[in-house]
């Protein structure tokens, strides 16, 4: 058992060091032109964590 988990630890080790071989090659760019500012859109992901937390609020007023 031990020794499976040492395996496979120094499997995601080795293959976590290797993927990051490329990301170093890289050069810098040719610069290119800017991009424009965008904005980000708040109201996305805060309406539904909102209705999830209301969800399980009221599951669990009911369930007392």
């Amino acid at each position: 058992m031990i020794k499976l988990l040492i395996c496979r630890v120094s499997l995601c080790v080795v293959v976590l060091a290797v993927s990051q071989l490329p990301v170093l090659a890289q050069g810098p760019g040719n610069g290119g032109p800017r991009p424009s500012a965008t904005t980000a859109p708040i109201d996305g992901g805060a309406s539904l964590l909102l209705a999830g937390g209301v969800a399980f609020a009221l599951r669990r007023l009911r369930r007392r």
